[in-house]
């Protein structure tokens, strides 16, 4: 037994020796760099105080921060990157449950181990094995970046077991999400709405909470303790260093994973608990093109991503007003945005810049999602049989690419619909609907750039499509919203699509990075499709 689980545990490994690695060491760089953003830009007391207490009085930096807990330099480096370190692991977590149950299911891997002595339960024993170790030297490589960096060594130590243990706990839930669902599309979405929705509910928990007198921490209310984000910051790293909090994420992974052993135990093969919806016995004709194909195999995600394009938008214009009316009182709620958003002009706009370069990242990831599909389809040997068709391998590449920039462009239409709407309700200056639409036109180019990107990769590096899209976005999204706080150099920040998108300027507008965005784009295209000509389909995972 100890052999099989041996040698599953080995495949395991062997299959993620570059999505894994990449995890982890983007995880350790993004906290190194936070304190070499920290002790650049935040280096005085008075700094680190001044944002503090700007976040205290501003539930929208509290949702892109942490839990603020005093002004220490190892406590602010808590607060600016700790969620997001837990964010990477969770997100590493979800993928690898996913690709190694449901995903080997659908590409027929799994019948062939569970025939053998090995079973059903040990391919997923392994998984979780594997999963474990993955975040344990997450949370080590995290500590050592911290340690290096010359933080003390009890706060980087929890830091890195904060990160960790969050992603233990989205171990678990991936693992009972390929149970309930009998895609591994589906389970990875399902995966992506619970962190979302949890992230979000750390959130409001520490938006409501309790500041304390010298505004420099805050005791967070009730909901926050719902999320597993919560959890890994009521660590206070470097603080309270309080160990307990963190060993709950680790529970809650192990009784979901106990959860998911039992549940497939009671299932077939290739089924999932989820009943799926019984399709037509003749295809309607709007299906009867490839492209039609795409459009009802992406569908679902579509639609899912552009009700939080949505979201983001009414809060872009709905939150400024707030936002003006606090940062009368402390000027650090105008310098922080500032400094995310890189937008120059009034504070309503600022504001707007930064929940849209958020949009912007998520329409990439939409972007990525329907183009990455491809992939998926070859992999399973699905798009063998629509290529045996009088469909060449160019038209048929170029279907998710058209239908992921198609996707951009509604997820971006429904954020620009629910800002206008925001701006209209609340009486707003109406000059912010012609910010809104400038914003996002540009952050639809921005994410556009992603597609074509993706469908590149995929051309010249199949097997790497998956893990290179989404760690290009990844990379893109820490750059751009994260660059200047971290005190990176200005050409970082201009090497993401989200952070050179155009800006309205006086009366008029910033192309900034607009075209060279288009050329990007373009040749992009060009070339993945001319690549495509020749390009041998490559079934293997």
């Amino acid at each position: 037994m100890m052999t099989a689980l041996g040698v599953l545990l080995g495949q395991r490994i062997r299959r993620d020796r570059v999505q894994v690695p990449l995890w982890i060491v983007g995880t350790g760089l993004m906290a190194f760099a936070g304190y070499a953003g920290v002790s650049q830009s935040y280096a005085t007391i008075a700094d680190r105080q001044n944002i503090l207490a700007a976040a205290l009085a501003n539930p929208v930096i509290l949702m892109f921060r942490g839990l603020p807990s005093g002004t220490s330099e190892g406590a602010f480096l808590a607060f600016e990157v700790l969620p997001w370190l837990a964010l990477l692991a969770a997100l590493m977590s979800t993928f690898l449950a996913v690709r190694h149950t449901r995903g080997d299911e659908e590409a027929g891997r799994a019948e062939g181990v569970w025939a053998t002595p090995a079973g059903r339960r040990l391919p997923t024993v392994a998984t979780i094995v594997h999963g474990g170790l993955a975040n344990l030297v997450l949370a080590a490589v995290t500590a050592a970046a911290l340690i290096a960096a010359g933080m003390p060594t009890a706060g980087s130590l929890l830091s890195g077991a904060a990160a960790g243990s969050c992603g233990i706990a989205f171990l678990g839930i991936g693992l009972l999400a390929a149970q309930l669902l009998r895609t591994s599309r589906g389970a990875n979405s399902l995966t992506v709405w619970v962190l979302v929705a949890v992230f979000l509910i750390r959130g409001i928990g520490n938006a409501a909470g309790t500041p304390s007198d010298d505004l420099t921490a805050m005791t967070s209310a009730w909901p926050s303790w719902l999320s597993p984000f919560g959890w890994a910051e009521q660590v206070r790293p470097y603080d309270a260093d309080l160990v307990w909090p963190a060993l709950l994420g680790p529970v809650l992974g192990i009784v979901l994973a106990a959860a998911s052993l039992a549940l497939q135990s009671l299932r077939d093969i290739d089924a999932g608990f989820v009943a799926e919806r019984p399709g037509r016995v003749s295809a309607r004709p709007a299906l009867a093109s490839p492209h039609a194909l795409v459009w009802r195999l992406t569908a679902g995600s579509i639609i899912g991503w552009a009700v939080g394009g949505a979201i983001t938008g009414i809060l872009a214009t709905t939150l400024s007003g707030l936002v003006d009316r606090i940062s009368g009182e402390n000027p650090a709620v105008a310098e922080i945005l500032t400094k995310i958003g890189g937008a120059t002009g009034g504070l309503d706009e600022v504001v707007v810049t930064v929940f849209f370069t958020l949009l912007g990242i998520l329409a990439a990831c939409c972007a990525v999602q329907t183009v990455v599909r491809a992939r998926q389809e070859e992999v399973r040997g699905t798009a063998e049989a629509i290529l045996a068709a009088p469909v060449g391998r160019v038209r048929w590449l170029a279907d998710f690419v058209i239908v992921g920039v198609a996707a951009v462009v509604i997820v971006v239409a429904a954020a620009v619909v629910a800002a206008w709407v925001g701006v209209w309700t609340r009486a707003g200056d109406p000059e912010l609907f012609r910010i809104v639409a400038v914003a996002g036109a540009g952050q639809a180019v921005a994410a556009a750039v992603f597609a074509v990107l993706t469908a590149l990769v995929f051309v010249l590096l199949p097997r790497a499509t998956a893990a290179a899209a989404w760690g290009l976005v990844l990379l893109a999204a820490l750059l751009g919203m994260f660059g200047p706080l971290f005190g990176l150099p200005e050409w970082t920040a201009d090497l993401s699509p989200f952070a050179v998108t155009p800006v309205v300027d006086g009366g008029g507008v910033d192309a900034r990075g607009l075209w060279w965005l288009a050329l990007i784009l373009a040749a992009g295209g060009a070339a993945a499709l001319t690549l495509m000509r020749r390009r041998e389909l490559a079934p293997g995972a």
